[in-house]
């Protein structure tokens, strides 16, 4: 008799539980996913421009760490001096000029970036 109650118990219990778990997953899924296409609508308004963002903003590009970002800033720079009226970096390949940037490196971060 006790076992019979006790596995009513814990069918009860188990029912409460799977609904609760579909009561939340079906309120937080939508936000999940609204969430989700306004990152991607925010990547697009915030694509960085190689040739003029500052630091804090290269270091915001995939694999682009502190050290890479001053050097892409450092070769900007020398360039510019030596090439009056051209920029440094025309497409996204032009990145690979800096030491530790490579194909996979530009492949990642090709989306967020603008050339202007």
């Amino acid at each position: 008799m006790m076992d019979c109650r006790q596995n009513r118990i814990q069918s009860f219990a188990f029912v409460i539980s799977a609904f609760a778990a579909l009561c939340f997953a079906f309120y937080f899924a939508p936000n999940l996913v609204h969430s989700a296409s306004h990152a991607d609508a925010a990547r697009v308004d915030k694509q960085i421009n190689p040739n003029t963002a500052e630091i804090e903003s290269l270091v915001r590009l995939p694999d682009i760490g502190f050290a890479r970002a001053e050097a892409i800033i450092e070769y900007r720079n020398s360039f510019t001096q030596n090439n009056i009226g051209r920029r440094a970096f025309e497409t996204p390949d032009d990145l690979q000029n800096i030491h530790g940037i490579g194909p996979k490196t530009v492949q990642n971060m090709r989306e967020l970036l603008r050339f202007e």
